[in-house]
């Protein structure tokens, strides 16, 4: 068998384990504050690894063109409090101009 379908089946079925028997987690651990102050920062923590890593890489080489600036613009944009759809289409507009510089 295929490496790759040992290592998704095996994924799989830790994910379905570990959906499974969550239900079973008893309630004091799950309304522990410091549980729910880590439970709320874990879709941070991952969303910004996900931006970093698309800004920065193409497949396994680390890249610096249009998107670092479409990430600073949107960065700027975001301290100065701009409705995100300023964000978005400053972001877009500064890669764009950015790629067709270079």
């Amino acid at each position: 068998m295929n490496q790759m379908w040992i290592a998704v089946i095996g994924t799989s079925a830790i994910a379905f384990g570990l959906k499974y028997f969550g239900h079973s987690v008893p309630e004091r651990y799950l309304s522990n504050p410091r549980a729910l102050r880590i439970n709320t920062l874990i879709p941070i923590a991952l969303l910004s690894a996900l931006v970093a890593v698309q800004t920065l890489a193409n497949k396994s080489v680390l890249v610096i063109d249009q998107r670092v600036a479409g990430m600073t613009v949107a960065v700027i944009a975001l301290m100065l409090k701009a409705p995100f759809p300023v964000v978005v289409l400053g972001s877009a507009a500064a890669s764009a101009a950015v790629f067709h510089l270079l």
